[in-house]
Formats: C-alpha cells, sequence, structure tokens
C-alpha cells in the first residue's frame, strides 16, 4: 500500500482532514510516522509537488538524522532531524498529540535523542542496546532499559546517556498525556509496572508508565 484515504491519516499528522482524497504512506513503521513527501508538501510547505520534492532528493538537499534520502515516502517520526538544504527541524509532538516540525541549529541537528528499550550484555563491559527506532548499538558505556542515549550521527556513537530517574526531565510520547513534559518527581512500581510522576510545565501533577516516557537533557524541549 502506497497511499492511505486522507479521513484514515494518523491522529499526530498535523494536516486538515480535508482535501486530496489520497496521501501517500511511509516505506515502513507505517504507524508511527509521517511520510517525507507529505511533511515537505503539506506540513512545512517547501515543495509543491512529489516531483518536485524528487528533484530536491536527487540534488541530494535531502537529509534524515544525517543520511542521504532517496524515496519521496520515506518515514518521519518523533525526535527525528528533517535537514533541507541548511536547514533543520526536529519532530516533536504537542499537546494535541500532533507532530510539530521546529527548526534548530545545525548543532542540535548533529544529534538524536533515543529511548533504550532492550539491552543485552555481549561480555565486559560491552553491551547491545536496543534502541526504540530501531537501531542496535555497541557500547562500553552502562546503561539500562527506559534510559536514553544522546546519538550523534556525524561521529556515529553515543555522546551522552541519560538515566531515568527522579529529576530527570521526561517527554510523553504515547498515551493520554502524549505531548506532555515536565520533570520526573518519582518513579514508584505498580503491578509489575514502573510509573513516573511527572510535574509538567503548567505545574500539573501526571502519572504515566515508563514505557510512555523519554528522559532528555532539560533543555531540549520542543514547542
Amino acid at each position: 500500500m502506497t497511499h492511505i484515504n486522507r479521513q484514515n491519516i494518523g491522529k499526530s499528522w498535523p494536516i486538515p482532514r480535508k482535501g486530496t482524497k489520497y496521501l501517500a504512506v511511509s516505506t515502513h513503521n507505517k504507524t508511527s510516522s509521517i511520510p517525507l513527501v507529505v511533511v515537505m508538501r503539506d506540513v512545512l510547505d517547501l515543495v509543491k509537488t512529489k516531483k518536485e520534492l524528487q528533484k530536491s532528493i536527487n540534488e541530494k538537499q535531502i537529509k534524515i538524522n544525517g543520511k542521504e534520502i532517496r524515496e519521496g515516502n520515506y518515514p518521519l517520526g518523533l525526535l527525528d532531524i528533517l535537514s533541507v538544504g541548511k536547514k533543520n527541524y526536529k519532530v516533536g509532538l504537542n499537546e494535541h498529540k500532533k507532530m510539530s516540525f521546529e527548526e534548530v541549529s545545525e548543532k542540535d541537528a548533529q544529534t538524536k535523542t533515543i529511548k533504550i528499550v532492550g539491552k543485552k550484555t555481549l561480555g565486559k563491559d560491552k553491551f547491545q542496546f536496543n534502541l526504540i527506532d530501531g537501531r542496535n548499538i555497541l557500547s562500553k558505556e552502562k546503561a539500562d532499559t527506559g534510559d536514553s542515549v544522546i546519538f550523534n550521527f556525524k561521529d556515529k556513537k553515543i555522546e551522552k546517556i541519560i538515566k531515568m530517574e527522579k529529576g530527570e526531565q521526561g517527554f510523553v510520547f504515547e498515551g493520554k498525556h502524549a505531548g506532555h513534559k515536565g520533570k520526573i518527581e518519582e518513579i514508584i512500581e505498580r503491578g509489575g509496572k514502573s510509573l513516573a510522576k511527572v510535574i509538567d510545565e503548567e505545574g500539573k501533577k501526571i502519572n504515566v508508565w515508563i514505557k510512555n516516557v523519554i528522559v532528555m537533557e532539560k533543555w531540549k524541549w520542543m514547542n
């Protein structure tokens, strides 16, 4: 399937339900992403047609997470970095659960914060981290499932590990409170699962399952 009826698009897509009847779908990660062509044409208004986008692709003007893109339906997911020429955009999620695209600096465009969803010990001081975006990274750094890594695309290595713990900043990416962000006040166990008590930016206290939270650096927020 390469197209979808506009009425059946993902709820996080920041585009109106009225318009052309069919829209492109991502080549993969269909349920958690939005295709490049929709972002470029319908969200950022950087191209008018798919043909115009393909011209930019052929001229090597488009990168996602530091990688040159060859396919107009390539997926863009949460916290991905889209580079168009000298401009860079980070994919966020607002409190209306809609994807947002904030322009960021060249420096910020070199890294992505990614949640660790699995871990394997391969030997003494050698670990494999399974990341939420599908990457598997080998590292000597110690981290646990639930922590986040700041991955540098240019150097192809982990810059920093952020622990999932009290005092850190949490960004809710799924569930009832998706799009909220704030300070983690406490982490408790409930029914065999971990729950984070978060105070959001408006001072509201919310309870969120850890599996739905990404810990991030304090200053790297999306509007």
